[in-house]
């Protein structure tokens, strides 16, 4: 039943991820049929990030009290709404519309899904666990992404919203097959308490910096791959694919290496991001070197996630049960896809081209080392302030 219960909640987070990543490989239709320019559509990618990181938390607050099952069916009817209105956008701001009511139940979701996910195995298995409930975000990559692409660009990208919203009926109906009914863990404003401890604004900068370098190039992923490296438009889904299948690839060894040493797997992972973001700069202009480097990039990059998630809540005085500083793990992701996609954004609009964005990701993910290193240090200090599981760097 726990098995059934955490692909139940990957089937959420598949719509989940499927919703938010599809756009990048829709990117050029939706800006010619709305009338905006590739870096203005980009924009959908910041809203959606933006609404996650607002509205994670505020809708967290309002369902804390709740039985976990009821508040998991209430955020998936958000989504279906919101993805039946971006289906139906007569224009951009409509769109925009769709995208932010989508994306009130992201974070909100996702958090309640890590508690759920946590509950149903032993700690020790917490970043497992966590990881396969993730899985839903990864296998959308590999299949849900290619696939939306595919049918955005054979029926139109509104058939891909629609199809989304179809994936939002069924992760509900999967959620009441499998999903035990869990009791709430207390009011929200019990569970502030934890954000007292600096470590837990640390490890969400962490988190935010550390997977907001992916998206500098991923949100522009579409013309990197055809207008820089040379493939045709018809390659994307393939492309995304293979994307997919190295973030399928990280989750798996990241979840893993994560529950032996958490801090050491982030950190490892986030050097070689770096590494890896820094030579897509370079590999960018040729076919062969950036279709490794795609597929290197996804592993690294979903290498990081399931320690991230862990550290936030580990850091929240140790209590898995702290509802608000999962779903602020979520927001700190998605902060980070908003100024990725924005700073991205930004270097093209100055002229520097699509392959300046790896560059702009490599100066995030620095960034996150530098934060790294100084949690690794006050943690070593202070070790009465985090988890046994913190301190395994």
């Amino acid at each position: 039943m726990m098995r059934l219960a955490l692909v139940a909640l990957a089937v959420g987070t598949f719509a989940l991820g499927m919703t938010e990543f599809v756009i990048t490989g829709l990117l050029p239709p939706i800006a010619s049929d709305l009338g905006v320019t590739i870096p203005t559509a980009g924009l959908l990618i910041t809203g959606y990030a933006l609404s996650v990181v607002i509205g994670g938390p505020l809708l967290t607050a309002l369902v804390a009290h709740r039985p976990r099952r009821p508040v998991l069916l209430f955020l998936l009817g958000f989504f279906v709404a919101g993805n039946v209105l971006s289906a139906l956008a007569p224009n951009y701001t409509t769109m925009l519309a769709g995208r932010v009511v989508t994306a009130l139940c992201h974070g909100a979701f996702i958090g309640v899904a890590t508690i759920v996910a946590g509950d149903l195995v032993r700690p020790e298995r917490r970043s497992s666990a966590i990881g396969a409930m993730l899985s839903g975000l990864t296998f959308a990559s590999v299949a849900g992404v290619p696939l939306g692409t595919l049918l955005g660009q054979q029926l139109g990208w509104r058939a891909t919203f629609w199809a989304m919203a179809a994936l939002g009926l069924l992760a509900a109906v999967a959620t009441v097959a499998f999903v035990p009914t869990m009791a709430s863990t207390g009011e929200a404003r019990t569970q502030l308490a934890a954000f007292r401890n600096p470590q837990v604004w640390l490890a969400l900068a962490l988190t935010a910096l550390a997977f907001g370098a992916v998206y500098a190039p991923f949100t522009y992923i579409a013309p990197l791959m055809t207008d820089v490296a040379g493939f045709s438009s018809g390659a994307l889904p393939w492309l995304l694919a293979l994307f997919g299948l190295g973030l399928v690839l990280g989750n798996i060894v990241g979840a893993r290496s994560a529950d032996r040493r958490l801090m050491g797997t982030i950190v490892s992972a986030s050097i070689a991001m770096l590494v890896v973001l820094v030579t897509f700069g370079w590999t960018s202009h040729s076919r062969l070197p950036a279709l490794i480097t795609l597929f290197v990039l996804g592993v690294v990059a979903y290498a990081t996630v399931p320690g991230l998630t862990t550290r936030v809540i580990t850091a929240a005085d140790g209590d898995a049960q702290n509802l608000l500083a999962s779903s602020s793990a979520v927001s700190a992701f998605n902060l980070g896809n908003a100024l990725g996609a924005y700073l991205g954004g930004r270097a093209i609009t100055h002229g520097w081209g699509y392959d300046s964005t790896p560059l702009v990701g490599a100066a995030m993910e620095a960034g996150a080392l530098a934060i790294a290193v100084t949690l690794i240090y006050v943690a070593r200090r202070e070790p009465a302030m985090i988890g046994n599981s913190s301190m395994r760097v």
